[in-house]
């Protein structure tokens, strides 16, 4: 067991799929000293035990989804008719090794699945709430006219369920979230995810899709401090997250966490961002990349935006960015608020595989 006033964290800096020490925008090694500061007050280990309980066992060994799952392109040029069921869970699991949060999911991950749909399509959606839950849960689509984006007439308790039918009558990339009262902390526990409504004509092929959620934690323990962090009300009040994370975990895709994503150099990659919030934009950044064709606000039907370096997510929305892959290495996915990235856990890594392009990038001239 560690020392209790340890503040173990994933060392994120390192080990992120190009081998020995990464940078992060230019700089080698730790970013930050906080974590060795010798004049900040240290708790005691009995401050500890006042304050944090001992990690909580878990119920899955992973929260976050796999970026790499997510419906096919659509393929149909006809409307067609959707059946879709999603089931609300509360799960405890890791933000980080030794760190346990109480989430709240759409069915298990975070974000909650990718629902990929035609403009013109109906889309009949049966809500469960898993009889195993303490809490009422609904979902608002942005995609939907009606009520509450559908909330109203999704709200179940637990061991309940509710069907609604909708017609996707605008294009683009939209967020889903639970709504219902204190829906902040719902989200911010994990209950967001995205629907994608297709053009009538599609949209341009790619050679592979990656699907990301962002979102705050608020806990009233710091980032690292092992054990089990409770949620931290007035924190989420306040917006002054303990964590921001890619996919409800710290530094999930590096070579500390589940490891980067991987692709093949030459591969267009075309990139889902959903920022679930509650609170914070994203100042959305690939390190070592360019958004070289970017669907402000999932925006799929006006004219992109081209070579966007860094570009904002407002909470409740989707961005959809294309990226050609020219060089081998580690693009660093950012929220350039860097702080969030050096303390909090917004790091995501895609790892470009094959043969150096010195013509393009020479380490070594």
């Amino acid at each position: 067991m560690s020392e209790p006033t340890s503040t173990r964290r994933r060392p994120f800096l390192s080990a992120l799929g190009a081998g020995g020490v990464a940078t992060l925008a230019g700089c080698t090694g730790p970013l930050s000293s906080s974590d060795d500061t010798d004049d900040k007050p240290q708790e005691t280990p009995t401050d500890m035990q006042d304050s944090l309980d001992n990690a909580a066992e878990t119920d899955t060994d992973r929260i976050a989804a796999d970026p790499r799952e997510l419906p096919d392109p659509v393929d149909w040029d006809e409307p067609r008719h959707h059946e879709i069921e999603m089931t609300t869970t509360e799960e405890t699991a890791e933000i980080e090794p030794g760190v346990t949060f109480d989430y709240m999911t759409f069915d298990g991950r975070i974000p909650g699945p990718m629902i990929r749909v035609r403009r013109g399509d109906t889309v009949r959606l049966t809500l469960t709430n898993d009889e195993s839950n303490s809490m009422p849960h609904n979902v608002d689509f942005h995609a939907v006219y009606g009520p509450g984006g559908g909330a109203d007439d999704t709200t179940v308790a637990p061991g309940e369920s509710a069907t609604i039918e909708f017609k996707a009558m605008y294009p683009g990339s939209f967020v889903y979230h639970c709504a219902v009262p204190n829906m902040d902390q719902h989200i911010s526990s994990g209950m967001f995810g995205a629907i994608l409504v297709e053009p009538e004509d599609g949209l341009p092929e790619v050679d592979r899709e990656l699907y990301f959620g962002q979102h705050e934690i608020y806990t009233k323990a710091a980032a690292g401090k092992e054990g089990h962090h409770k949620f931290d009300f007035d924190a989420m009040k306040n917006e002054e997250p303990t964590y921001v994370c890619l996919n409800g975990e710290a530094y999930a895709f590096t070579g500390n966490g589940y490891g980067p994503v991987t692709v093949d150099k030459g591969e267009r990659i075309r990139i889902f961002h959903s920022n679930g919030g509650p609170n914070l934009t994203s100042s959305w950044h690939g390190i070592g990349n360019v958004w070289e064709t970017f669907y402000r606000d999932g925006d799929v039907v006006s004219d992109p935006d081209r070579f966007v370096e860094t570009a904002p997510v407002v909470p409740g929305s989707v961005a959809i960015a294309e990226i050609d892959t020219p060089v081998p290495g580690p693009i660093k996915l950012v929220d350039h608020a860097l702080s969030r990235v050096v303390n909090k856990g917004m790091l995501g890594v895609i790892q470009v595989e094959g043969e150096e392009e010195p013509d393009i990038f020479n380490p070594e001239p």
